[in-house]
């Protein structure tokens, strides 16, 4: 039976690729932060697991597990994240870290951690990043930095795996019927102060929170696709699913930058002073 583990499975893409590929008969690891959300998991007959991906101790204890196993590991999906909202110089340093730890850190501390067994089955490495990584927009910086981090780091790591039988496909998903715009709403709303020089603009922080919620796609579907494209003999580099996953990366590519900045400036509620250019 193959095996697959998957971070971030309490909701969303997480969890739906979990049904997804526990429904074709793999093994599935499923792991939660949440004790709460660990005991679901393993109520529905996955290998629940609680893991922080930020926690090092934690990711050895699961790697320990997974070698003593003896099976070896399929597939790895690195799907742990969130989306911090709001703008790059309201959440600062902390705010980017927090951000990156979790997007970007915890990508490269899961794949060393389980590389010995990702080697002995010739197995992949799923990222799942964003389209927000091609198309940069306002009150999303600190989010956006961290995808196109994954997308450069998923290149990578494809090249530098490859001699030693690792695959590694990339996933940058389009706006996805997931509880990401709610999380992220929780999380502008913290950001949101009467004192920072954004006040003013605070409905466009909202709106930029929600964006990902315009006509989503579900995200069983999104589930479906990913693991189809995982189960060919040679995954595709990139995939990319759902509503605007492929336009909007055709706009960054095409539009001039001025024209394009112009146009989410205006979605997002910035107007820059009479005269500023």
């Amino acid at each position: 039976m193959p095996l697959v583990l998957i971070t971030g499975c309490s909701s969303g893409i997480g969890r739906a690729l979990a049904d997804a590929y526990k429904n074709a008969g793999y093994e599935v690891w499923a792991t939660a932060r949440k004790t709460a959300d660990v005991a679901q998991l393993k109520a529905d007959g996955f290998v629940a697991v609680q893991l922080d991906v930020n926690d090092s101790l934690d990711v050895d204890r699961l790697s320990k597990r997974i070698k003593q196993h003896g099976q070896g590991l399929d597939v790895l999906i690195n799907n742990a994240g969130y989306g911090a909202m709001g703008p790059v110089l309201d959440g600062g340093v902390e705010a980017l870290q927090l951000q990156f730890e979790t997007n970007v850190f915890s990508i490269v501390g899961m794949t060393q951690s389980l590389l010995e067994p990702l080697r002995s089955n010739r197995g992949l490495v799923v990222n799942i990043g964003s389209v927000s990584g091609v198309l940069v927009t306002p009150f999303a910086g600190a989010y956006c930095a961290s995808k196109a981090a994954v997308n450069a780091l998923s290149e990578a790591m494809r090249m530098e795996l490859a001699p030693l039988g690792v695959r590694v496909m990339e996933v940058q998903p389009g706006a996805i019927d997931t509880h990401f715009a709610k999380n992220a709403s929780a999380c502008a709303e913290v950001l949101i102060a009467e004192d920072s020089p954004w006040w003013p603009m605070r409905e466009g922080i909202r709106a930029r929170a929600t964006a990902s919620q315009d006509n989503p796609t579900p995200v069983e579907a999104l589930a479906q696709v990913v693991f189809k494209a995982s189960r060919k003999p040679r995954p595709p580099a990139l995939l990319r699913y759902g509503n605007g996953s492929r336009a909007l990366p055709l706009l960054a590519a095409l539009m001039p930058r001025w024209l394009l900045q112009n146009i989410l400036m205006k979605r997002f509620g910035l107007n820059p002073p009479r005269g500023f250019s």
